[in-house]
């Protein structure tokens, strides 16, 4: 989505590598708390070479269970794993005797944030199970092997389904559930031990021949065949070249700094995919070899340096959008269900860097501040827990900072101390305090970079200023402040509206949502209304006001109850530094200010307004300061809004429900997937600058941007479903309103979901304005609209050709067999007035012949037919003129048009020097036989004739008296002839070489002309 560091990026992503601790195996002791469970036992625990699954077996059976390492979301060992609380599971593993904790491991799997599972083991030696739980955690976040080849996903299906996990011992119901997604290939694997075929004969090279006979590919056959086979069983070295550098190769690529490849690289190709060596000594590769090179990783849609961290991370921190969550607590609705502690891990494992916490008051005697959402029948989590789960997971998959959005409601002053000090103790030095001395606190200074405050926690908090009056330490906060201030009615006190009355009144924020709630709700709501422990309603923003509360006003359905947020104590306000909430007044206000250390937050609404009314100022406060969005409070189903509307305005913090894995939800997974899934992207270079000015809504091309063309064909599927039903591929672009594009969908296949084949037109996006911040999103969906799965794809790295595109679940974890080949077309846009130009230079043979096509078809008009009179016929040589001023022409405009120079493919704007000037000069060479035919020769010719035949004459009166035989004449004759001709041939000469100079003469005047 942004710009990356200038030059060729060096991969830094490392391949999946299993430890050997690992691959060997150990003795571990699982245990389970679920019903029905049983006891603890002994198993041998084990990962597979290749790190695909983790597999134990029991001692006293050889049933094997299997977990795609591919689904873990988290290990955990020591106090941060679970324990159990039966005392005869405790009493077996043998707590209270020794301190167990160290060897403890705990694996989480699932396949959303909600439904985690969870696995305990037990390992004999504490560092044991810190091995097991460090490399698991490696393989599980393997980038690499998220986003693997085709190929190696074969090769995983070839493993759970008749590789070696399973060659000797029976599936366990774990595995068997995996292996529903292969039932296809499960099936047949039982036919082929049932036809007498050893599982260790099925090697990965026979079950390549297995798959190709069992599902055939007629598609790959046609483009075999149309990179030049000729209905041959192989293509050549050569041909392989120019397929890969004409068909796949990118041309929005510098050539310079990504080269076509060389003869040598195709080889390497080559003898990596075929395995006929007959045919590599030819320089050949087979068909076969072929299509596993487009299923190879060589030819991923994306290349592998857009998953690394490639954007440039010293950037200001304003300059880059940042993973957002909202309400993070809360596993379901805003109104119902259970908050958890473990949604702020799995949020933050995602990559998400600025999670929210809506802090309360806590209840007599402990007085524990709780988070929760206050006015809901939502469940209360300990704040102390929290923080100590966000310190654990915080940089487990992302080193750079993690922001702590609080929305304080704690009116109490011993309490927000105690919040500050289990901030202080319980992140240690990771809390950022004090402000850094490169970045002070002053107006005009820009802020930190991700880079500069890697491992670091930033509090988000309302700050007390000193302007505000102090009050003593006991009491509540809101309390105190209202006592203290008069009534600009009275100006008398405003005391405090009781606890009940405020409740009622924050609760006109359900009667205003009763069109979304149902009945039932409704009554709960009404129950809810008798609570008296005041807290916040279905929606409060966190950053409205930073002015003393001094009355309660009526909430707005979108905004919630702002009001209800209390002020910071000295010791909360400590922690506050470079993120520090403020309301927002205007634009001007905070371009006056110049305190870019001041950031606000708008409700969807309020931020949809203003990107409407000021989308150019919006941009230009994003430049320098910090925006966050969050969800409207009538989604109280936390349903979410399309945080691309946001990202095109520059704002950073796009907070989003994460529990709700909808469409937005799903591309914001997909785009902050890309640059190593850190949690920040760096923004387009023209909503970072200064001297640059962007609207969002524009429909023209951006100065110094070059717009793209996409084009996609969905070609065909593998494996898509289990279910003999219909399938069909919807296609999107999300980006700028004039980018954004819904809907292309294929036709459903007929009743085909194994290997449908789809013959629909090209999807044409033909202008993407700003490809920098565009997604391509490519869904399958059944006949009857349930999802399968999908790829989301950043428009600006879309390699082009055939490719196969392995699709994912909502959650972007990869599906194991499901995937989609496609072709691709993506180059930089030319507008249509310029096509025809750019046509030329591409192919500037190609023009040339048809320009002498046409030149035929002109001269068949002409009456006479015949060839002389033709070529010679002054009608030919105007229309020859003509078109040979009109090439030079159309020739000239495209290489001198400027608004040509920022569109055109930059193969254009190098066009090779020499072979511009071999067509600009159309030289024509002459051959003997055209020069024989010109007038003046002609002419000179016939004068030669005559004079030599009157020469002849006198030369024979003068002989002739002199001869008196027939043979001295005859002798004569030849002599004299010999000599005549080899005077005609030197004028001959002479007239050709004037002929040629003055040919050239005029040639150059033209061209000087």
């Amino acid at each position: 989505m942004a710009g990356a560091k200038p030059g060729v990026h060096a991969l830094q992503l490392k391949p999946v590598s299993v430890h050997e601790a690992l691959k060997k195996g150990g003795k571990f002791i699982k245990w389970d708390e679920e019903p029905n469970s049983g006891p603890p036992t002994l198993v041998t625990l084990k990962v597979d070479p290749e790190g695909f699954f983790l597999y134990w077996t029991g001692v006293s059976n050889l049933e094997v269970e299997i977990l795609d390492i591919s689904t873990i979301r988290d290990t955990r060992t020591g106090k941060f794993a679970k324990q159990p609380k039966e005392p005869k599971v405790r009493d077996v593993l043998g707590f209270g005797k020794e301190n167990v904790e160290g060897k403890l491991v705990t694996v989480v799997h699932g396949s959303d944030l909600v439904n985690t599972s969870f696995l305990n083991f037990q390992a004999m030696q504490e560092n044991t199970a810190k091995i097991w739980t460090d490399e698991l955690f490696t393989l599980a976040t393997n980038i690499l092997s998220q986003n693997a080849s085709r190929n190696t996903y074969l090769f995983k299906t070839d493993a759970a389904s008749g590789g070696p996990l399973n060659h000797s011992c029976e599936l366990g119901p774990r595995a068997a559930a995996h292996s529903r997604s292969t039932q296809h290939l499960c099936n047949s694997f039982i036919f082929l031990q049932s036809e007498g075929i050893k599982p260790d004969d099925f090697t990965w090279e026979a079950f390549q021949k297995f798959l190709d006979s069992l599902c055939l590919r007629p598609e790959i056959q046609s483009i075999f065949e149309e990179s030049g086979s000729k209905r041959k069983p192989f293509i050549s070295l050569d041909q392989l070249m120019d397929f890969i550098n004409r068909r796949q190769r990118d041309s929005r690529l510098n050539e310079v700094l990504y080269p076509p490849l060389k003869r040598e690289q195709v080889r390497q190709i080559m003898e990596k995919y075929e395995t006929n060596s007959s045919q590599l000594e030819r320089d050949q590769i087979s068909l076969q070899a072929f299509s596993r090179y487009l299923g190879g990783e060589e030819n991923g849609i994306v290349p592998p340096e857009r998953l690394d961290v490639i954007d440039d991370m010293n950037q200001p921190l304003s300059h880059y959008f940042i993973n957002s969550s909202h309400n993070t607590y809360l596993t379901v609705g805003q109104l119902t269900g259970l908050s958890s502690v473990e949604m702020y891990r799995q949020v933050l494992l995602t990559g998400c860097r600025c999670v929210e916490l809506d802090c309360w008051k806590g209840r007599p005697p402990d007085e524990e501040p709780y988070i929760t959402h206050g006015f809901t029948m939502t469940t209360e989590i300990s704040f102390k827990e929290v923080i100590e789960a966000i310190a654990e997971s915080a940089f487990k998959t992302s080193p750079y900072p993690v922001i702590l959005s609080f929305e304080n409601h704690v009116d109490s002053f011993k309490q927000q101390a105690k919040m500050a000090e289990y901030c202080r103790t319980i992140f240690g030095d990771a809390l950022l305090i004090d402000p850094m001395d490169k970045y002070p606190l002053v107006p005009g200074q820009a802020l930190p970079s991700p880079q500069d405050m890697m491992g670091k926690i930033l509090i988000k908090n309302k700050k007390r200023h000193h302007h505000h009056r102090p009050s003593d330490t006991s009491g509540s906060i809101r309390r105190k402040e209202h006592g203290d201030q008069s009534s600009p009615n009275n100006g008398g006190s405003a005391p405090a509206p009781p606890a009940e009355d405020k409740t009622t009144l924050y609760f006109i924020i359900l009667i205003q949502r009763s069109q979304l709630l149902s009945n039932g709700e409704e009554k709960m709501a009404e129950n809810m209304i008798k609570y008296s422990e005041p807290r916040k309603s279905l929606e409060s923003d966190d950053d409205d006001d930073d002015e003393p509360v001094t009355e309660l006003k009526k909430p707005n359905s979108d905004e919630g109850t702002a009001c209800s947020e209390v002020n910071a104590t000295e010791e909360m306000s400590t922690l506050v530094n470079y993120i520090e909430p403020v309301k927002f007044k205007s634009f001007e206000v905070a371009t006056s200010k110049r305190k870019f250390y001041e950031m606000s937050s708008f409700v969807e609404t309020k931020g949809m307004d203003t990107l409407k009314n000021s989308p150019i100022e919006f941009v230009e406060y994003n430049k320098k300061q910090l925006s966050r969005i969050y969800p409207k409070g009538t989604r109280v189903d936390s349903s979410n809004y399309m945080p691309q509307l946001f990202w095109n305005a520059g704002c950073q913090m796009v907070a989003l429900n994460f529990q709700t894995l909808d469409l937005p939800m799903q591309l914001n997974m997909g785009v902050f997937e890309y640059n190593g899934g850190c949690g920040y992207l760096l923004k387009p270079e023209f909503m970072r600058r200064t001297d640059k000015h962007f609207d969002p809504f524009t429909e023209d091309t951006v100065d110094g941007i070059v717009a793209n063309t996409i084009k996609i064909k969905v070609i065909s599927g593998q494996f898509l479903t289990d279910k003999k039903v219909g399938v069909y591929v919807e296609v999107d672009i999300f980006g700028l309103p004039a980018d954004t594009k819904r809907k292309y969908r294929t036709k459903p296949s007929n009743g085909n979901s194994l290997d449908p084949v789809w013959d629909d037109e090209t999807f044409v996006f033909n202008k993407v304005v700003l490809p920098t911040l565009a997604s391509l999103r490519i869904a399958v969906f059944e006949e009857n609209g349930k999802f399968i799965g999908h790829r989301i794809l950043p428009v600006s790295a879309v390699r082009p050709g055939y490719h196969y595109i392995n699709l994912k679940n909502e959650l972007n974890q990869p599906l194991l067999l499901p995937s989609l080949l496609v072709c691709t077309e993506a180059q930089d846009y030319i507008p249509n007035e310029h096509q025809e130009y750019a046509e030329a230079l591409i192919n500037p043979i190609k023009h040339i012949n048809q320009l002498h096509k046409r030149e035929t078809q002109l001269a068949v008009l002409i009456e006479d037919n015949s060839e002389v009179r033709r070529e010679t016929s002054p009608l030919f040589s105007e229309v020859r003129s003509r078109q040979r001023v009109r090439l030079h022409t159309c020739r000239l405009r495209v290489l001198c048009s400027p608004s040509l120079a920022g569109q055109a493919p930059r193969e254009l704007l190098i066009f090779p020097l020499f072979l511009f000037f071999f067509f600009f000069l159309d030289i024509e060479v002459h051959s003997v036989e055209d020069l024989r035919q010109q007038k003046s020769y002609l002419k000179l010719l016939k004068k030669q004739s005559k004079e030599l035949k009157e020469l002849r004459k006198k030369h024979l009166k003068k002989v002739q008296a002199k001869l008196t035989s027939g043979k001295l004449l005859r002798l004569a004759d030849r002599s004299v002839s010999a000599a005549v001709c080899v005077q005609a041939f030197q004028k001959l000469k002479e007239t050709a070489h004037e002929c040629q100079a003055a040919q050239l003469k005029k040639l150059r005047e033209t061209c000087e002309k």
